[in-house]
């Protein structure tokens, strides 16, 4: 019989102990938080790869300064005053602020999302511009093959991040170069040149996922 009540006691004190950690977790995912160094490094390598050390000019700017916050594995860019006016927001209640630039995944990986297009292409270093008829399926999210490709900037190389616009210079979205400049010169009418990463179509198909 007392070996009984002990095994009952343990096991409450095991289920306090594992609420006490649930709260603690509850709490933490609704906390807004500077980034730590490993999501800093994984957010800024992520940007240096479309606008390179442009980066800085996101932080350094003349209107006041900006930060990048993390939140409910998002991370938001925001100027410090809004931040500070977001403290009287609850937790739980605050459900975005500033622009959403990304997101991290379950295993820690930073992807960027769409929402985070026009300051990218404010910075740009390699550039894509996409034939007339090339512009409705890359918005559909397909990649961008050597037909429908009307321009790209001189010294891109393979793998590099680029924006992508249409011929008036409007920014359509993002991607990765899949062939250099120089082999676009030369490569076959249907081969892959850009690898789709985001596109402003996502604000209809992927609308939940925006804020």
């Amino acid at each position: 019989e007392y070996g009984k009540q002990w095994y009952q006691r343990r096991v409450r004190e095991f289920q306090t102990i594992q609420h006490y950690f649930k709260q603690i977790n509850l709490r933490s995912q609704f906390r807004m938080r500077p980034l730590t160094e490993e999501e800093a490094k994984s957010l800024f390598e992520k940007l240096a790869k479309y606008i390179g050390e442009n980066v800085k000019l996101l932080l350094e700017r003349s209107d006041g300064n900006y930060v990048f916050r993390y939140h409910k594995d998002k991370v938001y860019y925001v100027s410090e005053e809004i931040m500070k006016r977001a403290t009287n927001i609850g937790r739980k209640e605050l459900i975005s602020l500033g622009t959403m630039f990304g997101k991290f995944s379950k295993t820690e990986k930073f992807k960027l999302h769409i929402t985070s297009l026009d300051f990218i292409s404010s910075y740009a270093k390699q550039k894509v511009w996409l034939k007339p008829g090339a512009e409705q399926q890359f918005l559909y999210g397909n990649n961008v093959t050597k037909a429908g490709l009307g321009r790209i900037s001189a010294g891109t190389e393979r793998y590099d991040g680029v924006v992508v616009y249409n011929m008036n210079d409007v920014p359509l979205g993002f991607g990765a170069a899949a062939k250099s400049t120089a082999e676009c010169k030369t490569t076959d009418p249907n081969t892959i040149v850009v690898f789709h990463q985001a596109d402003i179509g996502e604000y209809l198909r992927a609308e939940s996922t925006m804020s």
